[in-house]
């Protein structure tokens, strides 16, 4: 069964790209099938799998507006071992139209309908405000994963992400759950960074993965070349973090399967 996650946070700057594109490219060197679907008009996940954002004929718009089927936009992605549906400008004026469509909040769960069993993973990076894209990335999903600083102002923002996540879980995808908390631009030398990640461990105990996300200049430096930090350098703090991240989320599936 495949396993979709959104990458979601509504406070940008946390590292949702990043992880999403790291997270992929490490999971398929643990042998597993992805997917990676950029849900941010940014685009900033297609330009950091080396895809060029403007030049993209058939993107997620298309897709989500029923122009064309998911099959015609995506993508392999050679570096990477791993398929890419991306995103850019025009999802603005997908979520616009898709304001008047019925059911509209269920548009990407019917485009992976047909598609998410060819996959282990799907990663869904989606973009930092709780929007329609947001909210269909939810709806899609059944699990999300939070990156997020460790500073006062993000525990002020993960409540509100918390409540809108039981809110779409109580109403429209009762699958939904929150797969973890994944503290990133982690400094274990800061005094508030070490309280905040305490406070996130009393409160969501195990949601809180054990692997954190360093601060790491190679992980800055990587989507600039349209890769992965693990292709850009594989032996950087930031890319072996990933990598354990991955290991991680994968041992903590195959207990719940166990169990």
């Amino acid at each position: 069964m495949s396993k979709i996650i959104a990458v979601a946070n509504q406070k940008g700057g946390v590292g949702k790209t990043t992880t999403s594109v790291n997270l992929a490219a490490s999971l398929v060197v643990m042998r597993r099938s992805v997917l990676i679907i950029d849900m941010d008009p940014q685009g900033n996940a297609t330009t950091g799998v080396g895809l060029d954002k403007e030049e993209q004929p058939v993107t997620l718009t298309e897709v989500l507006l029923g122009d064309v089927d998911v099959g015609e936009a995506i993508q392999k992605v050679p570096s990477a071992n791993f398929d890419a549906l991306a995103g850019g400008p025009n999802l603005s004026i997908a979520e616009f139209k898709m304001m008047v469509m019925e059911e509209r909040e269920y548009r990407l769960h019917y485009v992976l309908a047909d598609i998410k069993d060819n996959y282990d993973y799907i990663i869904i990076d989606c973009p930092p405000s709780l929007n329609m894209l947001t909210v269909n990335a939810l709806v899609a999903a059944n699990g999300v994963l939070i990156p997020m600083q460790c500073e006062y102002y993000a525990l002020e923002g993960l409540s509100a992400l918390v409540g809108s996540i039981e809110t779409i879980r109580q109403n429209s995808n009762p699958a939904l759950e929150i797969t973890g908390l994944l503290r990133t631009m982690y400094d274990p030398r800061n005094n508030l960074s070490r309280d905040v990640s305490n406070q996130l461990a009393e409160y969501f105990g195990e949601k809180l993965y054990n692997t954190s996300i360093p601060r790491n200049i190679r992980l800055a430096e990587a989507p600039s070349h349209g890769l992965p930090a693990l292709l850009y350098d594989k032996r950087s703090r930031g890319a072996l973090a990933y990598l354990a991240l991955a290991a991680e989320m994968i041992r903590k599936e195959a207990s719940l399967q166990a169990a």
